[in-house]
């Protein structure tokens, strides 16, 4: 079962059911998508439009950006949750041996990093939506400016949830130098989306 092609009403059934996933991951994932389709929507609503032709050719290369990074959101959404799976299968393996241990050990650690590097991708992501919110906010179609300040607080949701998802992780990870790095770059990618998303919403004059 795919989450992706769920229906909204599913989807939420089944994030809100006694199953761990989909879970955090595949909601940060959902707002990344969330982000990248209103941009995309601003940006259709401001080509054709003569008022706007200065800057037809910048958002039709917002469009297609925004339309990619939408299905890239919209595949994290299902890897989220396999990467989860992939963890409780790891606990599931043998443990009567020694050798049963230590490889049971090292399937756990392997399939951790993973659970952590699929929401750290989707933060990576949604970190760039930045830059196409600040576009259509600016040159888009002003009378879908509120859509524009939407997708910027969707992308910010989108990083610091899949981040949350991030650090719960790297808790069980023994592997010390993995985690510094991971650490130093969710920090950089947090002061700047916040400062970012802040700067965006006061040039929406309402």
């Amino acid at each position: 079962m795919e989450l992706k092609a769920l229906s909204v009403e599913a989807f939420i059934n089944e994030t809100g059911s006694d199953s761990p996933a989909p879970g955090g991951g595949s909601i940060a994932a959902l707002n990344g998508a969330a982000g990248a389709a209103l941009i995309e929507m601003v940006a259709s609503l401001t080509i054709g439009k003569e008022k706007y032709a200065a800057v037809e050719v910048e958002m039709k290369d917002i469009q297609a950006k925004a339309h990619d990074m939408k299905a890239q959101f919209l595949a994290f959404i299902d890897e989220d949750s396999a990467a989860f799976n992939k963890i409780m299968a790891a606990f599931k393996l043998p443990k009567e041996t020694d050798e049963d241990k230590k490889a049971r050990s090292a399937a756990i650690q392997e399939a951790t990093k993973g659970a952590a590097l699929v929401p750290f991708k989707i933060g990576e992501l949604a970190n760039q939506l930045l830059p196409l919110a600040e576009a259509v906010i600016e040159k888009g179609n002003q009378n879908a400016v509120t859509d524009g300040a939407m997708a910027t607080m969707n992308a910010r949701t989108a990083v610091h949830g899949a981040f949350l998802n991030v650090k719960i992780n790297l808790g069980s990870i023994k592997d010390e130098a993995f985690v510094a790095d991971m650490n130093q770059k969710m920090a950089s990618i947090e002061e700047a989306i916040d400062a970012k998303e802040q700067g965006l919403l006061q040039k929406v004059n309402l």
